[in-house]
């Protein structure tokens, strides 16, 4: 899992049906210094995240953890919210 801040929404008026109902959210990783580090993404997300909020996020297979595996086309997810920056902890 890795450590991001959403950053934005999308919007898809036409999608896979397995997706009907969930939100689409851009995702800037942060290293652990809450640093952006790479790209941002479009993430799926299964918690009810929105724009501003710390989050956690998992990739490849284990992204479809939360669904129906077999039916839901993702390799995103946002899995968890974060309460704050205060609760990310570097080893100090």
């Amino acid at each position: 899992m890795q450590i991001a801040r959403v950053i934005g929404n999308v919007v898809s008026t036409v999608k896979n049906v397995s997706l009907e109902g969930r939100k689409f959210l851009i995702v800037q990783t942060l290293d652990a210094d809450l640093k952006a580090k790479g790209s941002p993404m479009v993430a799926l997300d299964a918690v009810g995240a929105g724009v501003g909020e710390l989050v956690f996020w998992c990739r490849g297979k284990e992204a479809s953890f939360p669904f129906k595996r077999d039916e839901t086309p993702t390799d995103c997810t946002i899995v968890g919210i974060i309460d704050s920056d205060a609760h990310v902890f570097n080893g100090r």
